[in-house]
């Protein structure tokens, strides 16, 4: 299911709020990486709560299509992903322990979509972007397997061209709260997180 209930309820019950991007400073030795997990909405909050990242932007990534939009990407197709690209401080956050933020935020077993989000564009995925983080990521994926004694789904990719989504996905659980959290407490995303990995 998409996020169009979400929408309408938004519609409905007049949630949304700022339509105003929300301004961040960056650090002077920013880094970037990569992370498909689903709804990138929901993506963005966890990653933006991390001490050390400057700011998570929603986006495409992993296709063949130039300049996808949404609809495109959730009809299918373009072999995109919902992705989100971190900018983080190095000096403050490594980029293992973006691994470990991100498989906190997915179900590793899914090998068809993210909880209530299913479909090509909604499968969970890391873009390394350099031989270290190539092997610290299939070292993470190993050691989740390990743990749960089982094969894990999510997919390392090499890093592919990054396209911004909409503006309108931008800081979407910041700018629309009401909208954002009726729509992961409806995706159950929260309740199969915490069924896995244990209270956050």
């Amino acid at each position: 299911m998409r996020r169009y209930l979400a929408l309408l309820a938004a519609l409905i019950v007049g949630a949304c709020s700022s339509p105003l991007p929300v301004e961040r400073v960056q650090p002077a030795n920013a880094a970037t990486a990569t992370f498909a997990a689903g709804c990138f909405w929901c993506v963005e909050e966890a990653f933006e709560k991390v001490p050390g990242v400057a700011d998570a932007v929603s986006g495409y990534t992993g296709g063949s299509t130039v300049n996808p939009t949404y609809e495109a990407v959730t009809a299918g197709g373009t072999g995109h992903y919902e992705a989100v690209r971190v900018t983080y401080d190095p000096a403050r956050v490594t980029y293992a322990q973006l691994l470990d933020v991100f498989w906190r935020n997915v179900d590793p077993f899914d090998p068809i979509g993210q909880f209530c989000d299913k479909g090509e564009s909604y499968r969970a995925a890391v873009f390394p972007a350099t031989p270290e983080e190539t092997e610290a990521a299939e070292a993470s994926k190993r050691a989740v397997a390990q743990r749960f004694d089982r094969p894990v789904a999510v997919k390392i990719l090499p890093t592919a061209t990054f396209y911004d989504a909409e503006t309108y996905h931008q800081d979407y659980y910041l700018k629309n709260p009401q909208t954002y959290r009726f729509y992961k407490w409806r995706c159950g995303r929260a309740q199969r997180l915490e069924a896995l990995w244990g209270p956050e």
